[in-house]
């Protein structure tokens, strides 16, 4: 098993594109970067603890490849908007991985390689200290397969999910 730490917009969506591939074990959504300890979803959209909304994303190498879960990460979000995700505006939006060790912190410089040639550069996908990980609230977990009708899941997330599940159809959960 190998468990990933990634930011890239709202954590809603990112958890739901993830859900959707085989493979994938776990998916938590949670707050990483930042200085305020324990932090509160309120606190982090004020943008002034300096976390991002992130998932940590546990999968089985031996069903979905890692280069296959990080190409899923920018695929389903555009790395090149500073701070934001569409209207989604903020640092704690922004597009950031966080290694746990030298190896993942190679595996992801690669992975922001191959992304840099299909968005054309332009990434501002940052490599930021794996610090300490605080889990998001209940209610964010597994948001969207809970609130499947909710607006922002069928205008945002929706999109999204079929975007990753068009692109590694075969790792799309069945």
């Amino acid at each position: 098993m190998q468990t990933y730490v990634l930011a890239g917009g709202c954590f809603w969506c990112l958890d739901a594109a993830y859900r959707a591939l085989e493979g994938v074990v776990s998916v938590e959504s949670g707050y990483i970067g930042g200085s305020a300890p324990s932090p509160t979803y309120e606190q982090v959209c004020t943008g002034t603890t300096g976390h991002a909304e992130a998932v940590k994303v546990t999968f089985d190498e031996e069903l979905i490849p890692s280069d296959v879960i990080l190409d899923a990460f920018f695929t389903m979000h555009d790395p090149r908007q500073l701070n934001r995700q569409g209207n989604d505006v903020g640092t704690q939006y922004r597009s950031a991985m966080f290694p746990a060790d030298d190896a993942q912190r190679e595996t992801f410089e690669r992975a922001a390689e191959r992304a840099a040639d299909w968005w054309g550069g332009g990434l501002v996908t940052t490599m930021e200290p794996l610090g300490d990980w605080y889990p998001a609230e209940d209610y964010h977990q597994d948001f969207f397969t809970k609130n499947p009708g909710q607006g922002y899941c069928l205008a945002v997330a929706v999109p999204k999910v079929n975007k990753v599940r068009a692109r590694f159809g075969e790792y799309a959960r069945r």
